[in-house]
């Protein structure tokens, strides 16, 4: 089985820039499309982001749209979030999922694949 798995986070202040990535062990964005979900202290796991599929762009959550973008570089099977303006309520533990193409246009958590240990990004005003 493909695992994936996050680095990059760390503390950052307001305004702060941060890229995270996602390394999978396998070719596993071939069939698939890879995303990002999050984790505040005290809320639910929320959708970010999610790879475009053939002519569609990415889908972001309105909090980031703007702010985030998600990329791929399939020779490194490797998935990274960009992260420009950060804010303190970005505070979050980071994950990385995928999806099949198939399922393009879904955010909801049950449409994508294990969760991984996650990164955590830290953010203060």
């Amino acid at each position: 089985q493909v695992q994936l798995v996050e680095s990059g986070g760390g503390f950052v202040q307001a305004g702060d820039s941060v890229r995270l990535s996602c390394a999978a062990s396998g070719r596993i964005f071939d069939n698939s499309l890879p995303a990002w979900f999050r984790q505040a202290p005290g809320k639910e796991r929320e959708f970010v982001a999610v790879e475009g599929w053939r002519d569609s762009s990415p889908l972001y959550a309105d909090s980031v749209k703007g702010r985030f973008t998600i990329s791929r570089d399939d020779a490194k099977n490797t998935v990274y979030l960009q992260m420009n303006s950060l804010k303190a309520e970005d505070t979050a533990l980071y994950y990385c999922r995928t999806t099949p193409c198939s399922k393009f246009g879904s955010t909801a958590a049950r449409d994508f694949g294990p969760w991984g240990q996650g990164t955590q990004v830290t953010g203060s005003s």
